[in-house]
């Protein structure tokens, strides 16, 4: 497996102690990784936070790393561990009883049907706020199948390994998130272009 992938043999040297490999990954990785995870937690702000735990938790781990996949897999299965985590926590403390009635701050509604077209409307700006509030609308195991698809390229065998399913469901899961990102989005954008064609059968 070190054989096929270079990034095994890297960790392999960090394993080993070697500070300018983790260096190293850390440079090659962090900018995905704070992507990935401001995409899965819905909070820009807090990625590069997280971003630092997962590389605390892997060089924390390095001696007994023992490389079962590729490394990019191990690591956002990592990632998808600690965005869980962050999402979770953060839900308890907006359940707890404020008062008042629940908020709808994520909620995406269809704009005026006076209003001019989305194209004149949305700003590169105001298009990723609405997709980041779809995005953030999906389940957490859909938006973890989305993301991993649509940003990190990754194919259904390697998105089962990170999410700890097998690949029939990580399609049904893909195809399910389309649809409901679809919906979410027909009101304000042309969807040709920002998602995949959905080629995979609903069969969870």
């Amino acid at each position: 497996m070190a054989l096929r992938d270079p990034d095994i043999r890297l960790m392999l040297r960090v394993r080993a102690d070697d500070r300018a490999a983790f260096a190293e990954l850390v440079e090659k990785y962090q900018r995905r990784l704070v992507g990935v995870l401001a995409h899965l937690t819905g909070q820009p702000h807090e990625a590069e936070d997280l971003a630092q735990e997962v590389f605390l938790r892997v060089y924390r781990s390095r001696h007994k790393y023992s490389p079962r996949a590729k490394f990019s897999t191990w690591l956002f299965t990592i990632a998808n561990n600690l965005a869980l985590n962050a999402r979770r926590d953060r839900h308890k403390r907006q359940a707890a009883p404020l008062g008042g009635t629940e908020s709808n701050e994520f909620t995406v509604r269809p704009p005026d049907p006076t209003a001019p077209p989305p194209a004149q409307r949305l700003d590169q700006q105001e298009l990723a706020a609405v997709i980041r509030r779809a995005l953030d609308d999906l389940s957490d195991r859909h938006r973890m199948a989305v993301v991993l698809n649509k940003f990190e390229d990754m194919g259904y065998a390697e998105i089962a390994q990170v999410m700890g399913v097998g690949e029939k469901a990580v399609k049904s899961l893909l195809s399910r998130a389309r649809g409901k990102l679809r919906e979410a989005l027909r009101p304000y954008i042309d969807m040709d272009g920002v998602l995949p064609a959905d080629d995979s059968p609903d069969d969870e």
